[in-house]
Parts: structure tokens; sequence; C-alpha cells
């Protein structure tokens, strides 16, 4: 905790009095251009892998950066709430489904691992985890690991794509989908090409 004070005293002291006026017009309103969808991993900071000040990003974080079906139930949907207000109200012109390596809710859903809530949460990707390992010669598990995230990233979009208004919204041209894969130790963003469907370095 003290280390969290600390840095907001920094921050109010030099990024904040610096930013002071970015920050008044940020109060009365935001504009994002992009929502990236991502995972909730503490190392993996958008903003900052982006480069990117306040405003610039609508970010949505989620263990495994998964995106659920299209289900308007009634029910608690957070992650559903989040990309129709992005796409509804903010009206933002990409999403982004970034994924990464050494992703512990993949590392879960290949292991079996259960629990209250993770586990029925990586049944979203659990086709990853199928598809990965009929398809798999090596046995290595990291291998495995970085191919699941992947494939994760893929079923995302999918399940993107099934929303109605975020399929309108791409068909017209009006919002664009992207898949990418931000390797930790390489520092590395790779980039799901449409046409080939593998992950290319950016």
């Amino acid at each position: 905790m003290r280390t969290l004070i600390e840095g907001y005293r920094h921050f109010r002291k030099t990024y904040l009095k610096q930013n002071q006026p970015l920050f008044k017009l940020l109060a009365n309103g935001q504009s994002p251009q992009a929502m990236v969808i991502g995972c909730c991993d503490s190392r993996v900071e958008p903003s900052l892998i982006f480069s990117t000040p306040p405003g610039e990003i609508f970010t949505l974080r989620n263990i495994a950066n998964l995106v659920p079906p299209y289900e308007p139930d009634g029910t608690y949907h957070g992650t559903s709430a989040a990309i129709e207000f992005a796409v509804k109200a903010l009206k933002v012109k990409d999403i982004i489904i970034m994924g990464h390596s050494c992703c512990g809710g993949v590392k879960a859903l290949l292991d079996g691992q259960q629990g209250e809530f993770v586990g029925p949460w990586m049944q979203i990707a659990a086709e990853a985890r199928t598809h990965v390992l009929a398809a798999d010669e090596s046995g290595d598990h990291d291998i495995l690991q970085e191919r699941c995230e992947q494939e994760n990233i893929r079923i995302s979009l999918r399940n993107l794509r099934g929303y109605p208004w975020v399929a309108e919204a791409e068909a017209t041209g009006v919002l664009g989908l992207h898949g990418w894969y931000f390797d930790i130790e390489q520092g590395r963003l790779y980039t799901l090409d449409h046409s080939s469907l593998n992950f290319i370095d950016l």
C-alpha cells in the first residue's frame, strides 16, 4: 500500500501537473478510438505497451482475455456489457483482443484445474484445449501453452462476431476486429493474419 500511495503522490507532482489540460478535457467525456480486451495479468499493461495517454484506449481486462458467446439472458455479463458500451455508445473504430504468453488462465485450462469461478469461466475456451491437444505431436508443454493461448484469441474473435451489432458494424466497415498476441519475455507483439489465420510479427 505504501508503494501505491507514494506512486500516486509522484503522479500528482509530475504527470498530472504536466498534463493538466488533458485531464480537464477528459473530465468532459471520453472518445477512445480503440477497445482492447486484454488479460488481468499484471505483466501485460496495454497503455504501457502502446505508449498511449489516458483517454486513448477503452480497456477491458478479464481472466485470459476471453469474449463469451452472445447470451442476452438477463444475467450478469460484465464483458458483454463493456463491448456493447464500446460499440454502441463510444463507437470505437477497432476492437483488439490481446492475448499473451505465460497466461495463468490458459495454463489452468490446459491442466484441467478447477475453481469456483476460474474453471467455469475458462470453459469458454474449452475448444482451444481440445484443438491443440488433438493436433499435438511434440508433448512439449510450452508449445501447447502458446498454441492454446493463440487459439483462445481466435475463439474470442469468433464469439465477438456473434454479437449482432458487432457483426453489423464490421460488415459496414465502421469497426475493425483484430487479434494480437504479446510475448512477455521478448516484448514482441504478433497480429493474427486474417488470410492465413497465423500470427505474424508486427
